[in-house]
């Protein structure tokens, strides 16, 4: 590994140029416990100064709780990020587990308009469908996006967990920038279908959870009985139980390669999702998120981890192990409609 900022990649065809590695920004709000603010705000600010420029958020999370928590940064430092929310997805409060997905157009302008609300800013740099309503066709929810670019509040249009078919009826209606869906060394199903979608139209994919939602970092190995209550990772199938207990041994091969590079078991596994660019001639923009400036130096170092065709082998057959699916319900992923 040697020392530098983070090299820069553009997101889709006359999309944004962002660092290669971004920052996933949910969990300073929402989802994984209690959160130091003060610490998550210096983790902002560390993650700009290593070359961070992509701060990914939604309106989800938090009921809103994330983007409001993002603009004294933004503010502060408009002219040097760019910032993705979505819209599409309501987690209602009284029941942690419940989805509400909505496509519709009067929906997707008013979370709009609050989304902008709520971080402080002009225009969304790169907006995306959170979650597909299969009940509204995608090229109708994507013209009421590409109305919002025209119009001037949005940049540009993303799209989150859309199969390989929908990304390409969205991108007849309006270019699409990026797909953001789970991709790691334990969630590979993207590569059936979306990722060559993806290289054929030029968008780019920016991989959620790419530490595997921080099994694959080693920092717990049973969310029930290493994490806090409340915390989303208990609700996740391969993240508990026997299924926790089975994907533990499958990090032994990381820890080998880590080894070698005198590197974290956390970085290989970044490092294998940002080679995902050469294998599959793509632009690929991970957003680990993290709530920790010690976090971010190590996952933005992890750029700098080059693996071998040998250690790339090594690592192959991990995803074909995994115990459990990502999520309890698959309905909507990519996954459970290709």
């Amino acid at each position: 590994m040697t020392d530098g900022t983070l090299a820069r990649t553009r997101l889709g065809t006359g999309g944004p140029e962002v660092g290669v590695q971004g920052l996933g920004c949910m969990g300073m709000s929402a989802a994984y416990g209690p959160t130091d603010a003060g610490e998550a705000r210096a983790t902002l600010e560390r993650a700009l100064e290593l070359g961070v420029t992509l701060y990914d958020t939604a309106d989800a999370y938090g009921a809103g709780a994330n983007e409001r928590f993002l603009a004294p940064f933004l503010k502060a430092h408009r002219d040097e990020v760019a910032v993705a929310t979505k819209f599409a997805l309501t987690i209602p409060p009284d029941d942690p587990t419940r989805r509400i997905i909505r496509n519709d157009a009067p929906y997707v302008r008013r979370a709009m308009e609050e989304s902008l609300r709520r971080l402080d800013v002009d225009v969304i740099d790169l907006y995306y469908m959170h979650r597909r309503d299969v009940d509204v066709p995608v090229e109708e929810t994507v013209g009421v996006m590409a109305d919002l670019v025209r119009e001037g509040k949005v940049k540009h249009l993303g799209l989150s967990e859309v199969t390989g078919g929908e990304l390409r009826a969205a991108q007849r209606v309006h270019p699409i920038a990026a797909v953001q869906s789970e991709w790691s060394l334990f969630s590979r199903d993207i590569e059936a279908g979306v990722v060559p979608a993806a290289r054929e139209l030029g968008a780019a994919l920016v991989p959620y959870s790419p530490l595997g939602r921080g099994f694959l970092t080693g920092s717990f190995a049973d969310a029930d009985t290493d994490l806090t209550e409340g915390d989303f990772r208990r609700q996740l199938p391969r993240c508990t139980g026997s299924n926790a207990a089975a994907n533990a041994a499958l990090l032994e091969p990381v820890r080998a390669v880590a080894a070698g590079h005198g590197a974290t078991v956390g970085q290989v596994a970044l490092a294998w999702v940002h080679q995902q660019a050469l294998v599959h001639g793509l632009a690929v923009v991970p957003i680990p998120g993290t709530r920790s400036r010690t976090r971010v130096e190590e996952n933005t170092a992890a750029t700098r981890v080059v693996l071998t065709d040998g250690e790339m082998a090594l690592l192959e057959p991990i995803a074909s192990q995994v115990a459990g699916n990502r999520y309890d319900d698959m309905a909507l992923t990519s996954a459970g409609r290709e």
